[in-house]
C-alpha cells in the first residue's frame, strides 16, 4: 500500500506545488484532479469489490500495480491540463484495483476477533513508508531547486511500481482457508485438516461471525450511515492532501517545510493506527470513531489559524492522531457488523455515497480560496462535514441478522 497510495495521496498537495510553479494552474484547477480520482472512485468502487470476492487479492494488486505504475510514467510526460486529469484518473484506477479494497478485503478475512487491531498494523506499515516516500518526493520536486524535478520523479516511481508489482504480488496470500487454516491463527476441527490433507476440500471458516449477503447489507441503516460517515469525514482529509502545501506557501513556507508537516502527521497517524485498533476492541467501534473524527476536526480548526511553524506541527500531531485512529476502524466496523463472505462487494458498493461526497471536496476548497483569498472559510466548513459524519457513526448500531424467512433474496 505504500508505493500505490502515499506518492499518489499523501503527496498531492507537494506535486500541486510544483505544478502550479510550471503551468500557473489556479487552486481550482488542480483540485478538480483528486475530483476525477473520486469519480473513477464511485464507478470502480462495486465492480473492484466483485473483483476481489471473485479472483481474489493477489491478481487485483498485480493488474493493480502494474496499471499504477503506466499511469505514473504518462504523469510525468504530461503537457496540459487534461492530461493531467487522464493521469490521475488512470493512477486512481491502479490504486482502486490493486490497493485499498483488495487488501482491506484480505486482512478482513485473515482476522476476525482481531480485526481493529490487525487493520491497524497494516496502516501502520503503509505510514511508516509515508515518513521516508513524502520528504523524499518532496526534496526531489523542489522547483525552487535544481534537482530530478517533478517529471523524472513520477516517472522513476512508475517504473518501480511496474517492477516490483510481480514480486509483491507473489507475497499475498488470499485467504487463510486456501491453505488449511482458519481466520485469528485458529485450528481447524479434525474433520476439517483431514479433509484438506487429502486433497477432498478447503477449511471451512469457523461460524464465529454473522455474514450479511450485499442485499441484506443494504436494507440496514447502518450501511448508509456508515458510508456517509466515512465520506464526510473523508472531506477534509482529501481537502487537507490537496491544498496543504499550498497553504503553507501562501503563509510564506517552503516545500520542504510542507513536506515535514506531512510527514509529522503521517508518523503520529501510524502509531495512532494502533491505538484506534486497541480502543475499537474494548468499546464499540461506533463511538472509537466518532472521538478520533472529531480530534481530526480540532486539528484542522488550528490549522486554519496556524502562522507560526509550531503551531503547524500542533495540527499535525491532532490531526494525524484523528485520523490515525479512525483509519483501521472506517473499515473494522465494516467487518464486525456484515461479517467476510460478501466484505469486498459490500465495502466497493458503500464507497459510492462517499465518493460522491469526495467529489466535491478539493474544488470547493479550491474554488474558495481563489475567491477568498485565504483557506479560513473553506477549512471550516470541511470541520462542519467532518462533524456530521460523526454523528453518522454514533447513529451507526450494529444491523440484527433478520431471520431466514424474513429475508429478501441475496445477490
Amino acid at each position: 500500500m505504500v508505493l500505490s497510495t502515499v506518492p499518489l495521496f499523501h503527496a498531492m498537495s507537494l506535486w500541486a506545488v510544483a505544478l502550479q510553479r510550471d503551468f500557473g494552474w489556479n487552486r481550482t484547477q488542480l483540485g478538480f484532479a483528486l475530483t476525477f480520482t473520486r469519480i473513477e472512485g464511485g464507478f470502480m468502487g462495486p465492480l473492484e469489490g466483485y473483483l476481489v470476492d471473485k479472483v481474489g487479492t493477489r491478481r487485483m494488486v498485480l493488474i493493480g500495480m502494474m496499471i499504477l505504475g503506466g499511469a505514473f510514467i504518462f504523469f510525468g510526460q504530461v503537457q496540459n491540463l487534461w492530461m493531467f486529469y487522464l493521469a490521475y484518473i488512470l493512477m486512481a484506477l491502479g490504486q482502486g484495483l490493486g490497493s485499498w479494497i483488495p487488501i482491506m478485503t484480505m486482512i478482513n478475512r485473515w482476522f476476525h476477533r482481531r480485526r481493529a487491531m490487525a487493520l491497524g498494523w497494516s496502516n501502520m506499515s503503509s505510514r511508516a513508508g509515508a515518513l521516508v516516500l513524502v520528504p523524499l518526493i518532496g526534496w526531489s520536486i523542489d522547483p525552487d531547486f535544481d534537482r530530478l524535478g517533478w517529471r523524472m520523479t513520477a516517472t522513476i516511481l512508475g517504473v518501480v511500481m511496474i517492477v516490483t508489482a510481480v514480486p509483491i504480488s507473489m507475497l499475498i496470500r488470499n485467504q487463510p482457508e486456501d491453505y488449511g487454516l482458519l481466520p485469528d491463527g485458529d485450528k481447524p476441527a479434525p474433520q476439517d485438516a483431514a479433509a484438506t490433507a487429502t486433497g477432498v476440500g478447503p477449511v471451512k471458516p469457523a461460524a464465529t461471525e454473522e455474514d450479511f449477503t450485499v442485499s441484506e447489507a443494504l436494507h440496514t441503516p447502518a450501511f448508509w450511515l456508515i458510508a456517509f460517515g466515512h465520506g464526510f469525514t473523508s472531506m477534509v482529509i482529501l481537502a487537507i492532501m490537496a491544498h496543504l502545501g499550498l497553504l503553507m506557501v501562501d503563509k510564506g513556507y517552503e516545500l520542504q517545510d510542507a513536506a515535514f508537516v506531512v510527514t509529522v502527521y503521517t508518523a503520529v497517524a501510524m502509531g495512532f493506527q494502533l491505538v484506534g485498533g486497541y480502543l475499537g476492541s474494548k468499546i464499540p467501534v461506533r463511538f472509537a470513531l466518532a472521538i478520533f473524527t472529531a480530534l481530526q476536526a480540532l486539528g484542522v480548526v488550528v490549522l486554519v489559524f496556524a502562522d507560526a511553524k509550531s503551531t503547524f506541527y500542533l495540527f499535525a500531531i491532532l490531526f494525524g492522531a484523528g485520523f490515525g485512529g479512525r483509519n483501521p476502524l472506517t473499515v473494522a466496523i465494516r467487518g464486525d457488523y456484515f461479517g467476510s463472505a460478501s466484505f469486498g462487494k459490500i465495502l466497493g458498493l458503500s464507497t459510492v455515497p462517499m465518493n460522491i461526497l469526495l467529489l466535491i471536496a478539493a474544488p470547493l476548497v479550491g474554488w474558495m480560496r481563489d475567491v477568498q483569498g485565504d483557506y479560513t472559510q473553506a477549512f471550516m466548513v470541511m470541520v462542519a462535514t467532518n462533524m456530521i459524519g460523526a454523528l453518522c457513526f454514533i447513529l451507526a448500531k450494529r444491523p440484527i441478522k433478520k431471520p431466514a424467512s424474513m429475508r429478501t433474496p441475496a445477490y
